[in-house]
């Protein structure tokens, strides 16, 4: 009890801080006239919008854009419109090299905005296009700290784009529905935050509005506090039904074997479903999404990864119904732990659970967020039972407008009685300029334990001050912990028993104009994990670094890091394993990345040095190479070896990929991956086909296979195939 006080004296005493201001306020231009959707920017409604002035972020800060360009900003009662003529003074520099629909392409031009539709300057919606017409959308998290947390591109919603080529450039024009954004006004009036930019892919170039520093690094450009504040007057409410119904048909051929274990045989399992889902917006802000008999067949399979650590893997969600506002689910502790991980839910061990319905309530009524969810799924397996999922979700903006206080609560039941339930609070707290405080405090409960409520035993503590800045000196300084019996039954922990320490130090600087360096940082990081079951030091590190960028676009980042761990079980490399024991190692790491605006591209990873009682080499190459708009090739190899001499043991990985995508059009798309993991030995087959006319039209042709890359090294041996699916999948949107 006596741990917590510091924690609500802290709150209390931020309650006191000052309210910071905001960007001064425009007011956006409602359209005058009918826009002709078909990308040519040429009605007179856009001559009546004033333009946007742009200025060039990268390479050269604060000068004019290299190539002219006239972007507008206007709505109407339905839509939101973003229209621009980009022109190029060589037609050269024109790069639209993908079709596809949310293609992360450095080649490839992309124009578009980013909007807190909120004004809650930490979440937004982006929406971007390139010279061929693509649409890429996604989510804007916790104000964009990291691409790999921050960013989702596999949200999707309902907008249009139409673009045209021009002998002066190129055009564009967007929509987005109202209703794909969900607001909230007051007295007529609705406040939103937006950023546009165009990045030009021959000149590595973004040129935007507003102008936003270099100070946060790459992220600056997605940060919803940064951007300008717009005043939209008269919005309607409209409530659109969205109905979606799904039909499925397939084959699936799994080996099984014989009730004597001397024969595979194999078992043919035609499946034939429906479901259904439904979204309906109850106010503007205030979002019900229902779902019935849910199936995930058409989403990409996992990548293969080796583990090369003792702890669990966290695999990314894909799946969209649990992707819109997702972050107002998010209650994250250091790194990937988190209170709530969404895979926990419909998937175990690797495989898709049943999903018989859900429901999932999210949006903001004044200065709060509020999300529910509630799931139920089959048995995951023979020995257990259908299980429920639910979650409540509340966060309040406080002190000042780049702040909140939340909580949340989680629920995992089934028909035997079993149940965890989590309980937490959090804070996140903007203290001064750049200076962030994060608190969060957190307890589980489960059946057949002694459950003692403010008890430190099941509970989780995380405090974590920083300055977040790329320039300058900034730091993280963090504290975290774990009880014995803190158990999140719907979230993802790496760690048991263990308190823990950071602290990261780093030193960063924005060239000058002259130089071929964008910025340049260095760092240390230092790390202690202490075990207080054991009383051991699990893990000791400290990683002394620097990473670069130069302004045509190569990055580099290097690190030493010596460390200490303890093993408190014993874990398998492969055929090899590491045992219970105390280790110091060393090891060194080098990242580097090509520019990503060249149509061929490659990034890369090495790392080498001692590895608990033995030695480890590790390198890794992604190549990537844009062959046309309709044809893209991308591969990834990673070889792993480590020795351990002394045991006479070695553990040697391979993981191959290679994906192939025809893109006849925005519309129409074959997309072919295949990998393969050495340590499993198996190939992975996934060919997919997918013909979108318009959102929420849908169709999927999907072929799976598992195929066993050494079928001798099993008596009696292994089938050709474990397992092998055709999936056809419908979907189609019916707008009420």
């Amino acid at each position: 009890m006596k741990s917590v006080r510091p924690t609500l004296t802290l709150l209390t005493l931020l309650a006191c801080l000052p309210v910071f201001s905001q960007n001064n306020m425009l007011d956006a231009v409602r359209l005058g006239g009918e826009v002709i959707f078909d990308g040519r920017v040429d009605e007179p409604a856009w001559n009546a919008v004033p333009p946007t002035v742009f200025q060039q972020q990268m390479p050269s800060f604060g000068h004019p854009p290299s190539e002219l360009s006239e972007v507008f900003l206007a709505y109407d009662d339905t839509y939101l419109y973003m229209a621009g003529r980009l022109y190029l003074s060589d037609s050269s520099f024109y790069r639209g090299t993908t079709f596809k629909r949310d293609a992360i392409e450095g080649a490839s031009d992309f124009f578009g905005l980013i909007i807190d539709s909120y004004n809650d300057n930490e979440n937004a919606l982006s929406f971007f296009t390139t010279p061929t017409g693509l649409r890429w959308d996604g989510t804007v998290s916790n104000d964009a700290q990291s691409f790999e947390t921050s960013i989702s591109i596999d949200w999707n919603t309902f907008w249009d784009v139409a673009t045209m080529r021009t002998p002066w450039g190129w055009s564009t024009e967007m929509r987005i529905p109202w209703t794909s954004l969900r607001f909230q006004g007051k007295d007529g009036e609705t406040i939103m935050g937006i950023m546009m930019w165009w990045y030009i892919a021959a000149k590595n170039e973004t040129d935007m509005f507003p102008l936003v520093p270099l100070n946060w690094g790459q992220m600056g450009a997605w940060k919803p506090s940064q951007m300008q504040k717009y005043r939209f007057r008269g919005l309607q409410n409209r409530r659109p039904l969205y109905l979606t119904p799904y039909a499925l048909g397939g084959f699936q051929q799994t080996s099984e074997l014989n009730p004597d274990g001397t024969a595979w045989h194999t078992e043919n399992d035609p499946k034939i479903e429906a479901g259904l889902d439904l979204k309906y917006s109850i106010t503007s802000n205030i979002t019900l999404d229902l779902t019935a008999n849910t199936d995930f067949a058409q989403v990409e399979v996992d990548d293969e990864q080796v583990n090369l650590t003792r702890f669990d893997l966290f695999l990314p969600e894909k799946r969209q119904f649990f992707l819109e506002r997702a972050s107002i689910f998010d209650f994250q502790f250091e790194n990937f732990n988190r209170l709530f991980y969404s895979r926990q839910i419909g998937i175990y061990d690797e495989e898709q659970v049943r999903i018989f319905s859900g429901a999932r309530l999210q949006g903001r009524m004044g200065k709060h967020d509020l999300g529910f969810l509630t799931m139920q799924t089959a048995s995951p397996a023979d020995s257990l039972q259908s299980e429920n999922f639910s979650l409540l979700r509340v966060r309040r903006q406080a002190f000042n407008p780049f702040s909140y206080l939340g909580a949340m609560a989680t629920s995992r039941t089934d028909f035997n009685g079993n149940y965890n339930t989590t309980y937490g609070l959090d804070a996140t707290v903007r203290v001064t300029g750049d200076e962030y405080l994060a608190a969060k405090w957190a307890q589980s409960f489960e059946n057949q334990q002694t459950n003692e409520p403010l008890s430190l035993t099941p509970a989780r503590i995380f405090l974590n001050w920083e300055r977040r800045r790329y320039d300058g000196f900034a730091y993280i300084l963090a504290y975290s912990r774990a009880g014995k019996d803190w158990s999140p039954g719907m979230g993802f922990e790496e760690r048991e028993d263990f308190n823990s320490g950071r602290a990261d130090l780093s030193y960063g600087w924005l060239m000058g104009e002259k130089s071929k360096l964008l910025r340049f940082r260095v760092f240390q990081k230092a790390l202690v994990v202490r075990n207080f079951i054991s009383e051991k030091t699990e893990t000791a590190a400290l990683e002394t670094g620097f990473e670069l960028e130069s302004k045509t676009g190569w990055f580099a980042n290097v690190s030493v890091r010596p460390a200490k761990e303890y093993v408190p079980e014993a874990f398998e490399l492969g055929q090899t394993e590491v045992p219970v024991g105390e280790y110091e190692f060393t090891q060194a790491a080098a990242i580097f990345a090509s520019p990503f605006s060249g149509r061929v591209g490659i990034m890369g990873e090495v790392k080498a040095g001692s590895f608990y009682d033995g030695n480890l080499v590790s390198a890794a190459l992604t190549p990537r190479w844009n062959v046309s708009p309709h044809l893209n090739l991308e591969g990834f190899y990673q070889y792993s070896r480590a020795d351990f001499s002394e045991r006479r043991q070695t553990f040697i990985a391979h993981i191959g990929k290679l994906k192939a995508e025809y893109l006849l059009n925005t519309k129409f798309s074959v997309a072919a991956f295949l990998q393969y993991n050495s340590d499993e030995e198996v190939f992975i087959e996934n060919v997919r086909l997918r013909y979108n006319p318009r959102e929420g039209n849908d169709l999927y042709i999907v072929f799976n296979d598992l195929i066993n890359g050494n079928r001798t090294r099993e008596i009696p041996h292994l089938p050709f195939s474990d397992s092998r699916a055709v999936v056809v999948k419908y979907t189609y949107t019916f707008v009420l």
